[in-house]
């Protein structure tokens, strides 16, 4: 059944972190914002997670300085 802990033991925690990318063309940046949205709560959905520590968004950029992506990086327990 369960495991006993000695005094001071912690139980480490399972954190895990999943990356999810998207291209971002000119005028179409909300639409791929719903995409990465749905593709991030699916993979919630589908994979049992429990808790979500954190989310965070970036942009790449091409060599002159154009946005051509976005990445969200999701920290999380399964």
């Amino acid at each position: 059944m369960g495991e006993k802990k000695e005094k001071g033991e912690k139980k480490e925690r399972g954190y895990k972190v999943k990356t999810f990318v998207t291209e971002v063309k000119i005028f179409h940046a909300m639409k791929e914002l719903r995409s990465l949205d749905e593709q991030v709560n699916k993979f919630i959905a589908e994979n049992g997670v429990k808790k979500v520590i954190s989310v965070s968004d970036t942009s790449t950029a091409d060599n002159s300085g154009a946005t051509i992506g976005l990445i969200r990086v999701m920290a999380y327990e399964s």
